[in-house]
């Protein structure tokens, strides 16, 4: 990673965009980080805060002259329990802040941008999806909202790359977990709302659906490098994968985190009234191995034995006053 570059992490002080933060600073990488609502302090000489509302244009731009890469990390995420009308609020929120970043990337030069599109794009299959397979058919239908949106926005950033000298590198996660997740029982992933009920040893044990549902779980510190992989290696007119690259049903992740959570003798219910989404959701990353030298390097056994550590001593009163 070139140290006399200095890439923007909009979402900086977020879950995802903390971890991006310290994969650059590990390469000695200078950093910008927007704050808006949340101060921040930091006493790393490569990180630069500074104030920025991406719902306002010109903040936007502001921020893009400072710097010669971005990571849009800002914006919202799906949820399998969230309501409809919140979604739609969520998809309003990402597609202005997206389509700001992506104006003012343009108007200052920024030379490269990773936008990040998402894994319930693609059309549903029982087998792993390549990244040629997203515009084969159409999302499954529990994701009609935040699948065409994310879907959009790839589709943004491949208008803003044929009309200027910013090169989109899309990255396409898949589950991402760990430390520093949202641990909220309403609008919390799958992962860090089993571990806060785990711990908190909830028995009954109800997990929404059959449990035989299946997908790719990747640790965020695996996904961070991922994507700093993506920015170092990659110059534009590219969507990659970045998950696990291995399967597993809920059922068997399930097992996981109450062993971790020391809650094994829990009885486990599985209530298939309630919301699952897509029945399979697998992603193909020989594309990220090839192209990047990706490895995924976390178990889910390790990662998921390390996100309970941290809920249990960094956010769990935190998250009983959610």
């Amino acid at each position: 990673m070139s140290t006399d570059k200095i890439t923007l992490v909009t979402g900086g002080t977020g879950f995802i965009g903390s971890w991006i933060v310290d994969e650059l600073l590990c390469r000695k990488a200078p950093v910008l980080i927007n704050i808006h609502n949340q101060p921040v302090k930091s006493s790393n000489k490569l990180v630069e805060v500074h104030p920025g509302n991406l719902c306002v244009y010109d903040e936007c731009l502001t921020l893009c002259r400072k710097v010669h890469y971005v990571v849009h990390c800002a914006g919202t995420v799906g949820a399998t329990g969230v309501g409809p009308f919140d979604m739609l609020s969520g998809v309003s929120l990402n597609l202005e802040i997206t389509v700001n970043m992506l104006r003012a990337a343009w108007e200052a030069g920024i030379e490269k941008f990773i936008l990040f599109g998402s894994s319930t794009g693609y059309p549903p299959s029982d087998a792993p999806q390549n990244e040629g397979d997203m515009w084969t058919g159409d999302p499954h239908s529990s994701y009609l909202c935040y699948g065409w949106m994310r879907r959009y926005l790839e589709k943004l950033g491949e208008f803003v790359e044929s009309k200027s000298h910013t090169k989109i590198i899309v990255i396409r996660p898949t589950a991402v977990y760990g430390p520093r997740d949202n641990f909220s029982l309403a609008t919390g992933h799958v992962i860090p709302s089993l571990i806060r009920r785990a711990v908190e040893k909830e028995n009954p044990f109800v997990v929404w659906g059959t449990g035989n549902e299946v997908r790719d779980f990747v640790y965020v510190s695996d996904f961070a490098r991922g994507t700093v992989q993506a920015l170092e290696k990659c110059n534009g007119n590219i969507a990659l994968n970045i998950g696990c690259g291995e399967s597993l049903t809920i059922k068997e992740v399930v097992g996981e985190i109450l062993k971790a959570g020391g809650h094994v003798h829990s009885k486990v219910v599985f209530d298939i009234s309630k919301p699952s989404a897509i029945p399979v959701r697998r992603v193909d990353i020989s594309l990220a191995k090839r192209v990047l030298g990706y490895k995924p390097e976390v178990s889910i056994e390790q990662g998921i034995a390390d996100t309970v550590s941290w809920y249990i001593h960094n956010a769990r009163n935190k998250a009983e006053a959610i």
